[in-house]
């Protein structure tokens, strides 16, 4: 199966934005055991499209096209594929009408140049999109099936899953179903977890179920793909595969599928009707600022205190000592997170202090996370090494590793592949 990619846009091609939708893209077709085996970027420009349209489509058995589908005179995919396959535009007055709905929803009127992303060349089938006004469709070119999606993210990424991969994968006479399990741990490497679960795939010994890997530094994302004839069939041999993970991962897998790391923070906080004060000198306030945006946090985290001095900590708190090395001990950190608590009214406090010397790339980052309640106190302590954005992230998400773990009753330590016992 020849998978081809290709992405257009003059912003995507002069690097003014940066080409998510292809990662998303090639990460989502291995999830479902595709792979693209080209991809290619191509700007705004008619010959150079119908160029890379026309060789792909000599070459490739399905091609992804990216991009184009919108209403100004600069989005080009549809006029472009009507020239590559030797048919005409097509005014579709379906989509028209799914248009004007869309707008007048919004209390807006269509402007008439959004007629243009109604334009489909002749024999095109549609692809739907529901969250948007472009309009995806599919289309031969060469020997080669083309499908045309949207270059906003939200819209594409719905189209790719829900419209464009059943109809590879049933071109390609797939099992009827594909079922993706995912495992979002903290602080475990690739090699480290690959190790863990050695031999997991003969748990299905068809060959069937299949083990893969995305890092993300400081989480890693484990998948299980597995094929069967219906969903029933592919959920029982998945079982067995998700029970082993659990058990090989345990506490280091901190969300599941489409779980976050801060989303289940705040679930479990919500779930204990519990509040939380956050504290943080070195991470500006990025651990509450995962946490602010989710519904309903407003009921959960009361109040946000940050200082780049920890002494301005100190004094913040009214608390005693001036120093940054007095604001940089497991005793602060416990005594910060606790009068975050009491000042704020929450029934947890956290505090998450990071002390950093040296030059980058190899800085070098003490950590104290403190947390309070009324049960009473704990902190842990580790060092991080690597440049200034590498420690500020493995900071933030082991601070909010620690309350999820508090909140879950799991050891607060346990040491991961990315940090150093501090000296």
């Amino acid at each position: 199966m020849d998978i081809e990619v290709i992405c257009t846009g003059d912003e995507v091609l002069t690097g003014k934005i940066v080409n998510s939708n292809y990662s998303y893209m090639a990460q989502k077709l291995e999830d479902y055991g595709l792979s693209a085996r080209r991809g290619a970027t191509v700007g705004d420009d008619r010959a150079e499209l119908l160029r890379a349209f026309r060789e792909a489509g000599s070459r490739a058995d399905h091609v992804i096209v990216n991009g184009g589908l919108g209403p100004t005179v600069d989005d080009l995919s549809q006029e472009i594929a009507a020239q590559a396959a030797g048919v005409g535009l097509v005014l579709h007055e379906e989509w028209v009408e799914r248009m004007d709905a869309y707008f007048r929803r919004r209390g807006r009127t269509m402007p008439e140049n959004n007629k243009k992303q109604a334009l489909l060349p002749a024999g095109a089938e549609l692809l739907d999109n529901p969250i948007g006004t472009a309009c995806g469709f599919a289309l031969n070119i060469g020997k080669a099936r083309f499908y045309f999606t949207p270059g906003v993210p939200r819209e594409m990424f719905r189209m790719l899953e829900q419209e464009i991969i059943p109809r590879i994968l049933k071109a390609a006479g797939a099992p009827g179903v594909i079922v993706l399990k995912r495992f979002h741990s903290f602080g475990l490497g690739e090699s480290h977890v690959d190790e863990m679960l050695s031999g997991l795939e003969k748990l299905a010994p068809d060959g069937s179920l299949k083990l893969g890997f995305r890092a993300h530094y400081p989480q890693l994302e484990t998948k299980l793909t597995v094929r069967a004839a219906d969903e029933a069939e592919a959920r029982r041999k998945l079982a067995p595969a998700e029970a082993e993970v659990h058990k090989r991962l345990g506490n280091f897998i901190l969300a599941e599928d489409n779980e976050t790391l801060e989303g289940v923070v705040l679930s479990l906080l919500r779930e204990a009707s519990a509040s939380l004060a956050v504290v943080e000198n070195f991470t500006g306030g990025q651990l509450a600022a995962r946490l602010a945006p989710l519904p309903g946090s407003e009921e959960v985290l009361l109040r946000g205190t940050v200082s780049r001095s920890g002494a301005g900590l100190l004094r913040a708190f009214g608390m005693e000592g001036g120093s940054e090395a007095d604001a940089h001990t497991p005793e602060a950190a416990q005594a910060l997170a606790r009068a975050a608590r009491m000042q704020a009214g929450a029934t947890h406090g956290l505090s998450l202090l990071c002390e950093v010397t040296g030059e980058d790339p190899t800085l070098t980052g003490i950590i104290l996370v403190g947390l309070d309640t009324e049960q009473g106190p704990a902190v842990r302590t580790t060092k991080l090494l690597g440049h200034r954005d590498w420690i500020r992230l493995g900071a933030v998400e082991l601070g909010m590793d620690c309350l999820r773990r508090h909140l879950k009753h799991l050891p607060l330590h346990e040491r991961n592949d990315f940090e150093r016992r501090p000296s």
